[in-house]
C-alpha cells in the first residue's frame, strides 16, 4: 500500500500536537482512528515514526528525518490550492496569529478588524499566550514577537518600534509619596512580571531598574495594567496601551524610558504563498499605524 497525502497530514499533527488526542483535535478525528492512521502510514513505510510514551508522542529519528519533507510536501499543497483558484482581490479562509498578550489586547484587535472588513471571506484567529509561539507545531500561521528568534528556517521582519513608561493611577500618586527621582521607587509597590515566568529578556523591564521585590506580579501584561488602574502600585506600562486606561499617568517620563520592537516571524516556506504575504503586508503595515496611532494619544 502506497502512503497517501491523508497520511502525511495525520502524522505532522501527531508530530505538532505530540498526542493522539491533540492531533484529533486538529484534525476533526477521533483518535483511535488517529492511531489506526498512523500505525498504517508505520506499515506502509516500513518504519516506526514515533515513540510511544505515557508523556505522548515523540518523533523517532525516521519520524524527525521525514518531518521536514512532510512540511515542504504541505506548502507545496496549499501552493496548489492558491495556484488553481486563482488571484483574488480579497483574501479567504483561515489565518491565525500568536502574539503577546499586550500586543493582542491593544494592537490586534483593531488591526485585524480593519483588515477583516476588506475581505469578509477571511477568518482571522488571534491567539494570545504569555509565552513564545511554536510555529514548528504549527500553533499559529505567524507571529509577532517582542524579540527576533535566531535559530528555525523562519522568516523574520521587523514590523515596529514601540515605547514605554512606568506609569501608575492618579489616586495612587495622590495618597502616596511623592515620586520625583527614580531612588524614590523603593519606597513604593511595584507591579510587574512573575520573575521565573519571564519568557524574554526583552520583557525584564525592571531588572534595569534595579528593583528587589515585585509585590504584585502576574504573567499577563493586560492583568498588571488592571492591577495598575485599580490604584495597587507602580509599573512599567506600554504607551500605547494607556489610552485604553484614562486613570493612569507616565511617572518620571523624562528619566526613565525603554524601547522594544514587534517582529512578525513566519515559516520561511510559507513566502511562496501569495494569500500569506499578502496578510503579512497588511498586518505590518496595520501594526505600524496603530502603535504610531496610540502612541500619539499620550
Amino acid at each position: 500500500m502506497e502512503p497517501q497525502w491523508d497520511d502525511m497530514k495525520v502524522f505532522l499533527a501527531v508530530a505538532r500536537e505530540s498526542s493522539l488526542s491533540g492531533a484529533g483535535r486538529v484534525l476533526k478525528m477521533d483518535p483511535a482512528t488517529v492511531g489506526r492512521r498512523v500505525a498504517r502510514f508505520e506499515t506502509a513505510l516500513k518504519t516506526s515514526l514515533f515513540v510511544k510514551s505515557p508523556q505522548g508522542y515523540a518523533l523517532s529519528a525516521a519520524g524527525d528525518r521525514l518531518l521536514g519533507h512532510a512540511e515542504s510536501a504541505e506548502l507545496a499543497m496549499r501552493a496548489g490550492e492558491e495556484a488553481l483558484t486563482g488571484p483574488s482581490d480579497t483574501l479567504s479562509g483561515q489565518i491565525r496569529i500568536g502574539a503577546p498578550d499586550g500586543c493582542a489586547n491593544y494592537i490586534l484587535p483593531q488591526v485585524c478588524a480593519a483588515i477583516s472588513k476588506d475581505n469578509p471571506d477571511l477568518d482571522i484567529q488571534i491567539v494570545a499566550l504569555p509565552r513564545v509561539i511554536n510555529l514548528s507545531r504549527r500553533e499559529a500561521d505567524m507571529a509577532v514577537t517582542v524579540s527576533a528568534p535566531t535559530a528555525g528556517k523562519l522568516l523574520v521582519q521587523k514590523v515596529t518600534d514601540y515605547r514605554l513608561h512606568l506609569a501608575a493611577s492618579r489616586y495612587y500618586l495622590r495618597d502616596n509619596e511623592p515620586i520625583e527621582k527614580l531612588d524614590h521607587l523603593r519606597h513604593h509597590r511595584m507591579i510587574g512580571y512573575i520573575p521565573d515566568m519571564i519568557f524574554d529578556r526583552e520583557l525584564d523591564y525592571l531588572t534595569d531598574l534595579g528593583v528587589e521585590r515585585v509585590s504584585l506580579a502576574s504573567n499577563s501584561v493586560s492583568v498588571q495594567i488592571k492591577m495598575l488602574a485599580e490604584g495597587s502600585a507602580v509599573g512599567v506600562v506600554h504607551d500605547f496601551a494607556l489610552p485604553a486606561h484614562r486613570a493612569l499617568r507616565k511617572v518620571l517620563k523624562d528619566e526613565f524610558s525603554l524601547t522594544r520592537s514587534f517582529y512578525l516571524v513566519r515559516h520561511q516556506g510559507d513566502q511562496r504563498s501569495e494569500r500569506l504575504n499578502r496578510f503579512a503586508e497588511a498586518l505590518s503595515k496595520g501594526v505600524r499605524v496603530e502603535v504610531e496611532r496610540l502612541e500619539g494619544l499620550t
